[in-house]
């Protein structure tokens, strides 16, 4: 079985993160992926894409391209959180020369792949969906906005009040190139696959839940004192870790909600011994006002480096607005630090209330507070919570038992 794995880019970002990890766990179960992204930055010999500077370069120019649209329909405003996807490619071409049994398509915005290629690969076709831009006008989240239901349009990632706009041209693009293709539908969270099957666009196929691949030997447990040693964190301070891509930058990450709940426990007895950790960010000139001491990890972009900031956190919290399956609390859990994060998205997928973590109100400052003084109040309960966190994860997340399910679907479609 030679599946290929289509994913705009084999290292940065999310989805790219889930995408590689699924390819490194089939070909740990014997299964022979490969993967075929539009800039490759890793050494892997079954990675296929540019192996030059020069090669990453051009696939960055076609990322800049494909948002040529928004550069006069939303002034910018859109960027990184919409991608028009109108952008010509020629990977029907590479995927005949490459003659995989079947494509597996990720995250393939950024002008990696158009839509209207799809049909031409002949191939069985499967397609995780990181996002919601498989089912919209363009947009990577819709913030609730609802538009993907009636063919988009007044697109508020556009800040657009045309009928006709960006949005509505992506939407009609994705309707007629999805109309009679055979294509499998993964979703990694519940919440997602519930949207899939309401969009008009891809509603009528097949929806599979399967979640993101974690190594869990890679991602465990490290001795706390020893991780925040090596990190230069206080060792007689409780830590509450946030971090994210552009942690402080992206509204959707929830920094503006999660700095009122920090200010909320700083008067409490345990929130007066409590660190802020920033991942994700550097220090700015004029740090925000989080009500507790700060500090910035940066960009972690090592796994081991990442390992150390999750062991080193008595809690991680997690204050999105909206989110699929969050690669951040799968490692964290996985390192054995429960979660405080809002009932939103794929966190119940992760997080059992109360039980390995904190499942908040939408969005209620006030009880990410309680979540967060839930988490780091009670020292004696901290040993059960940080092995139930884990056990979740081991249960349902690790690398051999996700490619087992891919195989699985992979399998039924082949025959």
């Amino acid at each position: 079985m030679k599946p290929l794995i289509l994913n705009s880019e084999d290292h940065r970002g999310g989805a790219a993160r889930a995408a590689y990890r699924l390819h490194l766990a089939l070909r740990g179960i014997g299964v022979e992926s490969s993967m075929l992204v539009q800039i490759r930055d890793g050494t892997d010999p079954f990675v296929i894409g540019p192996r030059t500077v020069f090669g990453n370069m051009a696939g960055r120019v076609r990322t800049a391209l494909d948002l040529l649209p928004l550069v006069w329909s939303a002034r910018g405003r859109a960027h990184d959180t919409f991608y028009p996807g109108w952008l010509p490619d020629s990977s029907s071409r590479r995927i005949k020369r490459l003659a995989p049994d079947l494509v597996h398509l990720h995250w393939i915005t950024g002008g990696f792949v158009n839509v209207n290629s799809l049909r031409a690969y002949g191939v069985p076709l499967v397609w995780t969906l990181h996002d919601m831009w498989a089912f919209t006008g363009g947009c990577h989240y819709d913030d609730s906005c609802g538009r993907y239901l009636s063919a988009c349009g007044r697109c508020p990632a556009l800040a657009s009040d045309r009928v006709e706009d960006v949005s509505t041209t992506g939407w009609r693009r994705k309707n007629d190139a999805y109309r009679d293709l055979a294509l499998n539908i993964v979703t990694p969270s519940r919440w997602l696959a519930g949207l899939a099957r309401s969009s008009p666009l891809l509603g009528h196929f097949p929806v599979h839940v399967i979640p993101n691949a974690i190594d869990i030997d890679t991602f465990r447990p490290i001795e706390k004192r020893v991780a925040r040693e090596k990190l230069g964190l206080p060792v007689d301070r409780k830590i509450i870790l946030f971090g994210a891509l552009r942690a402080t930058s992206e509204k959707r990450k929830g920094f503006h909600l999660l700095q009122p709940a920090l200010k909320s426990i700083s008067v409490s007895a345990a929130g007066r011994d409590a660190i802020a950790v920033v991942m994700g960010a550097n220090r700015p000139d004029e740090p925000p006002d989080f009500g507790v001491q700060s500090n910035f990890l940066g960009t972690l972009a090592e796994d081991a480096a990442l390992v150390l900031a999750y062991s080193a956190a008595d809690v991680f919290v997690a204050p999105s607005t909206q989110e699929n399956l969050s690669n951040s609390v799968l490692e964290a859990m996985a390192c054995g630090t429960p979660v405080v994060a809002f009932d939103i998205g794929g966190m119940p997928d992760m997080i059992d209330h109360r039980v390995n973590g904190y499942l908040a109100k939408p969005f209620e400052t006030g009880d990410l507070a309680n979540g967060l003084q839930w988490a780091i109040e009670d020292a004696s309960k901290a040993m059960a919570l940080s092995e139930r966190a884990r056990q979740k994860i081991v249960t349902t997340s690790a690398a051999a038992r996700v490619a087992g399910l891919h195989r699985s679907l992979y399998e039924s479609l082949l025959k």
